[in-house]
């Protein structure tokens, strides 16, 4: 039997705002254990919450940039439930009244794009945390979380597998950092994924029993405990069993998810309007004049590229993958107007280094400019493309602009008709079983006699004149 997976996730972005959503403590990520929660976090007698405008800005903005509905009027409600890092005995969050409704978010699946509707967004607190591994035999909790901003954006089950889910992941975590709403920073909690994980045979349409995997922090995280999860499914049913709805964890060691507890419904947390907040009204000119203010975003950014540039879709969603590259990209553009060769060595060579190294983009030890004069010397053939891999390590490793590089290591690229053809000339003069094989339809071996040509340079012959030369000599 061939089996469907269906995935919807809920999402927690941890809006990038100095202040706690409801107090005034910082959010400030790697203080003490408790030295970030004051008396409203603490939820300590006669303490009352108030609303971080800034937090609010920042949903009306992801609101407008997935094309969802601001609500004119939401409302915050509490949900209780009983954990030791959550002091209240309930989490403030919306429910019934969000700050957005609906909404979109394009990805690119299979080569095609896709589109994932969205349920909605809307504001709430984060818990406190606790830690387990700290402390033997006991639990100690810090409450420095406790309050933080999150904006929890939930999908409809839209997504067909893991690497859909991974591409809506990266799709909305380059969305909320075009928009500057929240750093998203996995390792340190700031943008999270809750997967909820059904299968179902092919063909059918009702949904199956899912299971929700909680704080998934890494891409690669929520892509292994998809395929676990679906596997662990599609096992128990073709074996005659059933799935429970529950709540499960994974373990990123052995790879597996684990049961945490039963599924809890909404009204298992017993939802109602927070008596202490009062309704949030949004003005129509608060949400026209973010609208204006939007920066052009990674979606019409892609298209863009696409259409202006001539970029493959592939190529496009690489460039706008954050807004950083696609910075990087187009100031290196505006210093080449190669577009195919800046885009080659910006997803090439700069991002290669950079995944070897760890960093981001930001911290490139090569900036766009440099990158554009090292470009400049391949499209006026000073160097080769071979030699200019060698040049940009230099350069990479601090050595000095491209052109000083070149200069120094003696690369500049030969050109010279006449020095070539005395090489080529000695080629082909020691290698008489190979000119034989050209002539006899073996194209291999014109590769070969270029190879040759190449080494006795030591790279720095220009590879379309040895061609050319080349040819005329073996033709004639």
């Amino acid at each position: 039997m061939h089996w469907e997976i269906i995935i919807g996730l809920e999402t927690h972005a941890q809006l990038s705002t100095r202040s706690k959503i409801f107090s005034g403590a910082a959010t400030a990520f790697g203080a003490a254990p408790n030295a970030q929660a004051c008396a409203v976090d603490l939820a300590l007698p006669g303490v009352l919450p108030v609303l971080n405008r800034e937090a609010v800005a920042k949903a009306i903005r992801f609101g407008l940039a997935v094309g969802g509905q601001i609500a004119r009027r939401s409302v915050f409600a509490r949900k209780n439930y009983f954990y030791p890092d959550l002091p209240k005995g309930y989490q403030i969050s919306q429910y019934e009244l969000p700050i957005v409704s609906g909404g979109e978010v394009a990805i690119v699946a299979q080569g095609k794009e896709k589109i994932v509707r969205l349920v909605r967004a809307h504001l709430e607190e984060d818990a406190g945390k606790s830690l387990h591994e700290d402390f033997h035999g006991m639990t100690g909790i810090d409450l420095n979380r406790a309050g933080t901003p999150l904006l929890e954006i939930v999908s409809e089950p839209d997504l067909r597998g893991s690497q859909e889910a991974v591409s809506y992941a990266k799709a909305l975590h380059a969305l909320v950092r075009y928009l500057d709403i929240c750093d998203g920073n996995m390792q340190e909690g700031s943008f999270r994924c809750d997967a909820n994980v059904s299968v179902r045979p092919l063909g059918e349409t009702r949904l199956g029993t899912r299971c929700e995997i909680k704080n998934l922090n890494s891409f690669r995280f929520l892509e292994r405990a998809i395929e676990f999860e679906a596997a662990r499914q599609i096992e128990i049913l073709q074996a005659g069993g059933a799935i429970r709805q529950e709540t499960r964890l994974f373990d990123s060691d052995q790879g597996e998810t684990r049961p945490m507890r039963s599924k809890e419904e909404a009204h298992d947390y017993r939802y109602f309007p927070d008596p202490d907040l009062l309704p949030l009204e949004i003005a129509e000119a608060w949400i026209e004049a973010t609208r204006a203010a939007l920066p052009e975003l990674p979606r019409a950014k892609r298209q863009r590229y696409m259409a202006e540039y001539g970029l493959s879709a592939y190529d496009a969603e690489v460039l706008t993958g954050t807004r950083e590259m696609a910075g990087y990209f187009e100031a290196v553009l505006a210093r080449c107007p190669d577009v195919k060769l800046a885009a080659n060595w910006v997803m090439g060579e700069v991002a290669g280094w950079l995944n070897r190294q760890g960093l981001e983009i930001a911290a490139a030890p090569v900036g766009p400019e440099a990158l554009a004069g090292l470009l400049s010397r391949i499209r006026d053939n000073t160097v080769s493309g071979k030699i200019a891999k060698e040049v940009f390590e230099a350069m990479w490793r601090g050595e000095g602009a491209a052109d000083d590089i070149i200069e120094a290591k003696g690369l500049r690229q030969i050109s010279d008709s006449g020095a070539l053809e005395k090489i080529v000339d000695a080629v082909l003069a020691a290698h008489p079983s190979q000119i034989a094989d050209y002539r006899g339809g073996k194209e291999r071996a014109f590769n070969s006699l270029v190879g040759q040509v190449m080494k006795a340079t030591q790279g720095k012959a220009n590879p379309g004149q040895v061609s050319e030369l080349l040819k005329r000599k073996l033709l004639s």
